[in-house]
């Protein structure tokens, strides 16, 4: 993805205000690209100005940057870091546990003495629901959804959800603290952003003219979100790099290498990358025979499609990153 942001721009391919988007996954990999790409010119000067790497969060960031009054927010709205959102939601935890005495004790194995349910109810719960309430909120924002919404939908189920009304309770008063100070937290930048796209053709041109070419590393971990809205980014030219085998985000994100493997299967160009330097060669042995194994003999068939080929190759003798020799000691 370097090589080939370097090539558009050795080219002059780009118009005057134009940038080569690159999305990747975590901000030490930022550096690495930025570095990367300057390091195709021999004078860095050359390339300034004309590509932009970021993670998803900093993208959505630049998106409702660009008018926040689209979404809602105030032109100086605040980012809370992860740190405060924690604090913020560890405190909106206690509260309902303090307004809600008893409330979980259904939930408890009937089997646990009383003395043992005070020990859990001191020492545990607060920790539980803390984490029940950030997989409640991050999936709520995933799936933009707001406390609104969310309310009109339990108020329709069919029968009570206890939990689902205890995490229903928790984001709402974590939002409205988050509303008090006048900030959002890095998921609400997500969903404001797509919301920006829908809300504003005149934006979504803008940017698809400023990002002419956009690039995702680790496109296995793609969430939805992501995908939407890079796809509404994109006119077309679009590259995607990963490996829907690595996916290791699906367990706490909206993160599906489905995605991606849909996407593969619409392109209308693929090239497949089956060499890889970074592991020895009966590493590399037994990945293949885990893909082989699970395609053909997994025990539940639904598991089967869970790994796909292409099986990975060694690297060629003369290749710039050769495989590290087998460990024998």
């Amino acid at each position: 993805l370097s090589a080939l942001a370097a090539q558009i721009i050795h080219n002059n391919q780009l118009q005057d205000g134009q940038e080569v988007l690159i999305v990747t996954l975590v901000n030490s990999a930022v550096d690495n690209f930025e570095n990367r790409i300057k390091g195709f010119f021999d004078n860095p000067v050359q390339a300034l100005y004309k590509y932009r790497v970021r993670t998803l969060h900093g993208l959505a960031h630049d998106i409702v940057r660009e008018n926040p009054a689209l979404v809602g927010l105030e032109n100086k709205f605040a980012i809370i870091d992860e740190r405060e959102a924690d604090f913020i939601r560890k405190e909106a935890a206690n509260a309902w546990l303090a307004s809600n005495p008893g409330r979980i004790d259904d939930l408890l194995d009937a089997s646990i003495v009383e003395s043992k349910r005070d020990w859990i109810r001191r020492e545990k719960l607060p920790e539980l629901v803390t984490g029940i309430a950030l997989a409640f909120i991050r999936s709520a924002k995933d799936n933009r959804q707001t406390p609104e919404s969310l309310r009109n939908r339990l108020d329709a189920a069919p029968i009570p959800l206890s939990l689902a009304e205890m995490g229903w309770d928790i984001y709402t008063n974590y939002q409205r603290a988050l509303s008090y100070r006048g900030a959002v937290d890095f998921d609400d930048l997500i969903r404001l952003a797509l919301d920006a796209l829908e809300i504003s053709p005149e934006l979504l041109e803008r940017l698809r003219d400023r990002f002419p070419f956009i690039m995702e590393d680790e496109a296995q971990d793609s969430s939805l979100l992501q995908e939407r809205i890079l796809g509404k980014l994109s006119r077309g030219n679009w590259v995607r790099v990963g490996d829907p085998n690595q996916a290791i985000f699906e367990t706490f994100t909206t993160a599906k290498p489905e995605y991606l493997l849909e996407f593969i299967r619409s392109a209308t160009v693929r090239k497949d990358l089956p060499v890889s330097g970074r592991s020895q060669p009966s590493i590399i042995g037994l990945a293949n025979a885990l893909i082989g194994w699970v395609n053909t003999d997994h025990p539940n068939s639904d598991c089967r499609s869970s790994l796909t080929p292409p099986y990975i190759l060694a690297a060629e003798s003369d290749d710039p990153q050769p495989n590290p020799e087998n460990n024998t000691a």
